[in-house]
């Protein structure tokens, strides 16, 4: 497939759909776009499994061993607590078992029972087993059997572009500017419809490569109003001083928290601030296998031997459930719903659809990637279908502030990007779990004194910049910052 010509600047190009990011939600959403008869470009700052570094949350809830969804549903519902939408929650939970099946029909290697039937986990918040997985590699497995999904069907895919602008005409989207990092070049395309379907960002509490929440950040900048940004989940299997984050489902396999004491906890301890250790040295023998990089990672990166000793363990942030409101279209919404950013779409950790409410349950969210994805791609192709490309003005007027940004980062003025991602992240950290007044005060002062000093790029070069691509995301986390400070949100 080739981009199709368009009236407009010369050498523009132009797509049906764009689909921004590289994990599962993005992958899911390109595929489903393509099924659907359009012409998507996949875009993304890496190369194809980069997504599998993502951290090993846990795998995919699914009411396989149940006659309907609606204890997973009910389960979902309570862990969320009040703030759960209650409608989307339903929606993506019966989805679940359709999209696993179809995961598995096209090569995903579940872990499975003695019986030949998925091994079940029972994890905390669920009343009965319904997650299934592959051990510590599901994020890495669904990833690889997505990415080869999108290449049977031969979707373009461009690596090394990071999105700088999305480009709004009239609360229509237009397309947008990217940085072409290889060259330093900045770059339009054009597009019918747009998926944000990027990383998120939990970034903002450690550094920018742990989560930018570029599609969040470029889209709040274009005006988009966020939701959900005052809920920000903590995982509680965290090696404690180190930020290794391990995958919930080894508490499915014989796995334990305990307190000092001895004496059995859960995730909520740890998330209170409990002295808490993880205990694997129980783990059932016919799950140690499946949890062989877990048990490797510990080793390399503590000292410590799974098999005979404890985990100290501490609550961080490592995901996020605030994003663009969607509706069950994949829709970007405004206005409670009433209203359509016309031709964008969100999709995964970019899409606040209000199923998690205030904790998302384990399994749920790479469940709410597949679901939203696929939704996305559907609909982006047959709005595309009927739609025409324009805005080729707005297009170049974006180009040109685009670039104006671009060389600010370059000037003597500014904090470097390491000093400004360190004080960021300091005072974030806050209102880590407590978003009081006066601390979000005290969050904001900090962020208005960061973005006052200015980032400053040390390196001239254009080409292979990565220190530019550190500070544009920095940018990008200090007004996602400034809208959980200020909580300018819409729920």
């Amino acid at each position: 497939m080739t981009p199709f010509p368009v009236e407009g600047p010369i050498g523009m190009e132009s797509w049906d759909v764009l689909v921004l990011g590289d994990g599962p939600a993005a992958l899911r959403a390109a595929i489903s776009a393509a099924d659907a008869g359009a012409n998507p470009l996949l875009v993304s700052e890496s190369s194809v499994g980069s997504a599998s570094g993502h951290p090993p949350l846990s795998g995919l809830a699914a009411s396989l061993n149940e006659t309907t969804p609606s204890s997973h549903i009910q389960d979902t519902i309570s862990a969320g607590g009040e703030t759960t939408n209650q409608e989307a929650a339903t929606r993506i939970c019966s989805s679940a078992v359709e999209n696993l099946a179809e995961l598995e029909r096209w090569g995903l290697v579940l872990r499975r029972s003695p019986d030949g039937s998925p091994h079940l986990s029972q994890l905390p918040g669920h009343s009965i087993a319904r997650v299934a997985g592959c051990g510590d590699s599901t994020v890495r497995e669904v990833t690889r059997t997505l990415e080869e999904q999108t290449m049977k069907r031969k979707i373009n895919r461009r690596s090394d572009l990071l999105p700088v602008t999305l480009v709004m005409d009239n609360n229509q989207v237009r397309g947008i500017i990217a940085l072409d990092i290889e060259s330093g070049d900045l770059i339009p395309i054009q597009a019918k419809s747009v998926i944000v379907a990027s990383q998120g960002y939990q970034g903002i509490w450690s550094a920018p490569s742990h989560g930018s929440g570029n599609g969040l950040a470029i889209s709040h900048a274009a005006g988009i109003k966020l939701g959900g940004m005052s809920s920000v989940p903590m995982h509680a299997l965290t090696i404690a001083g180190t930020g290794t984050v391990l995958p919930m489902d080894i508490l499915g396999s014989g796995g334990r928290i305990r307190k000092d004491s001895g004496e059995d906890a859960g995730p909520l301890e740890v998330m209170d601030g409990e002295s808490c250790v993880l205990d694997m040295r129980f783990m059932e023998k016919s799950s140690e296998g499946w949890f062989e990089g877990t048990i490797a990672k510990v080793l390399n990166r503590t000292g410590l031997d799974v098999r005979t000793e404890v985990i100290p363990l501490s609550p961080t942030i490592v995901a996020t459930i605030g994003g663009i409101p969607i509706d069950t279209h994949g829709r970007a919404v405004f206005d409670s719903g009433k209203m359509w950013y016309t031709g964008l779409y969100a999709a995964g950790r970019s899409a606040f659809t209000g199923m998690h409410g205030g904790h998302p349950l384990p399994g749920n969210l790479m469940l709410e990637e597949l679901v939203t994805g696929s939704e996305a791609g559907k609909n982006a192709a047959e709005w595309a279908s009927t739609s025409l490309f324009g805005g080729a003005t707005r297009m170049e007027e974006e180009l040109s502030e685009a670039q104006s940004r671009v060389d600010a980062l370059f000037s003597s003025e500014g904090s470097p990007v390491g000093h400004a991602a360190k004080a960021l992240s300091t005072a974030m950290r806050i209102i880590e779990g407590n978003s009081d007044q006066s601390s979000l005060a005290v969050v904001q002062a900090s962020i208005n004194e960061i973005s006052a000093s200015g980032i400053r790029v040390t390196d001239p070069s254009r080409r292979m910049n990565t220190e530019l691509v550190s500070a544009l995301h920095l940018e990008g986390l200090l007004a996602i910052a400034g809208a959980i400070s200020s909580q300018e949100e819409e729920e």
